[in-house]
């Protein structure tokens, strides 16, 4: 069984030879030291998974025969994250393990507090992938550009926004969740390290389908947050 996949962005059919990318060519024959014949998992993100042989093997080139199918597509569940850019070792975190415990998209908000307004979105979809390639996942999440927290609920329609409030005063999050039904579209929201302001809390809970939660009696990071949010959302409304 192969253990390597790659997330390759061109379409996959039998008998395709497609031809890869330096870092890919680098990654299989000089860093895994493959050779010709061996085999490897590949995926798009849209056209399920597929078993290829490599067909050319070269320092800074190569290629690979698309054999057959092994997995058709399956997309994650509509649950979306919603999240104040942290450092960026911890942002870094954040759109790993949400590509790890399946997100469709994730959407950066800059808040009242946000202290790092700067984001490489370059960098963070090359994490989202390589998250996928490990994870055995078949999508990568939509990246969306950041936006402003009042510009995403002003037009905010059709969604449960589960809305994770650190001045607990809301119900546990087990409980408020439990409610959703199977399938039904999710945004989480995590704030930033400071927290939201007095204003966006406010406007927060007055959206349409807004469910103020509690993550329990301790103060989360930002990153931890994301993680404990998206794990009960998915148990309650997801794929897991």
């Amino acid at each position: 069984m192969a253990k390597i996949r790659l997330f390759i962005e061109t379409q996959l059919h039998s008998e395709a030879r497609i031809p890869l990318s330096r870092d890919h060519a680098h990654y299989l024959f000089n860093v895994m030291r493959l050779e010709v014949g061996a085999r490897v998992l590949v995926f798009n993100g849209t056209g399920g998974e597929w078993c290829a042989y490599v067909a050319e093997a070269g320092r800074k080139s190569g290629a690979l025969h698309i054999a057959v199918q092994t997995r058709s597509q399956a997309d994650p569940p509509d649950i979306d994250l919603m999240f104040a850019p942290v450092k960026k070792a911890r942002t870094d975190f954040i759109v790993e393990k949400a590509c790890e415990l399946g997100c469709r998209t994730l959407q950066p908000v800059f808040t009242h507090n946000t202290n790092s307004l700067r984001l490489n979105l370059d960098r963070l979809r090359a994490h989202m992938i390589e998250a996928a390639e490990q994870c055995g996942g078949l999508y990568v999440p939509v990246l969306k550009p950041p936006l402003k927290l009042h510009e995403v609920l002003r037009s905010w329609q059709g969604r449960a926004l589960v809305f994770c409030n650190e001045m607990r005063d809301s119900p546990p999050i087990t409980k408020a969740v439990s409610s959703l039904a199977a399938g039904t579209p999710v945004s989480v929201l995590i704030g930033p390290e400071g927290g939201f302001s007095p204003d966006e809390i406010a406007a927060i809970k007055a959206v349409d389908g807004a469910l103020p939660v509690s993550l329990g009696p301790r103060i989360l990071r930002a990153d931890t947050a994301a993680v404990a949010a998206l794990t009960v959302v998915q148990a309650q409304s997801g794929d897991w």
